[in-house]
């Protein structure tokens, strides 16, 4: 059984460990970083078994002080949206519906808020895992971003999806 909650700063350390676990894909970042995430995000929720962190998800609004280029280039085309800047799940988790459980209270955010989700995943190097999980969750392709060796496809979900992924 799995409960729900905000990070708190005392999770910075395990939120670091599960995020390495997903490296390339999720992105490198310090614990000074995810410190300054959690600091901006608007949506920071962690998964935990025991009272041990095993997956986290963190989610920005519009116009936070964030250099990433991926955040930027929604911000260059969308107005109101929450972007989910990192969502991890302990290796040893994996599997068991965690990431989309995390996913369901981003998804719950959006349309309280009658905003969009937006999110990237790597083309180069490849993350199919991450792109099928998100085209299950209803995300659709908007573009791709190129910026140096590294490629991604930029998703975007509708807030007025019904349950069954259709516009209402």
């Amino acid at each position: 059984m799995y409960t729900f909650r905000e990070c708190e700063l005392a999770d910075v350390f395990t939120m670091w460990e599960i995020n390495q676990q997903g490296l390339p894909g999720t992105g490198n970042v310090t614990e000074k970083e995810i410190c300054h995430l959690m600091e901006i995000s608007e949506i920071c929720i962690g998964a935990f078994e025991d009272d041990s962190l095993v997956g986290f998800v963190i989610c920005l609004l519009p116009k936070r002080n964030y250099g990433s280029l991926n955040y930027s280039w929604f911000n260059e085309r969308y107005e109101k949206f929450i972007y989910v800047d990192r969502i991890a799940v302990d290796t040893q988790f994996r599997g068991r519906g965690i990431g989309s459980k995390l996913y369901q209270r981003v998804i719950q955010y959006s349309t309280e808020n009658n905003i969009p989700i937006t999110a990237e995943v790597s083309l180069d190097p490849p993350n199919p895992g991450s792109d099928r999980f998100h085209i299950r969750h209803s995300f659709n392709s908007v573009g791709e971003f190129h910026q140096g060796n590294k490629s991604v496809t930029m998703y975007i979900r509708d807030y007025q999806l019904n349950k069954n992924g259709k516009n209402k």
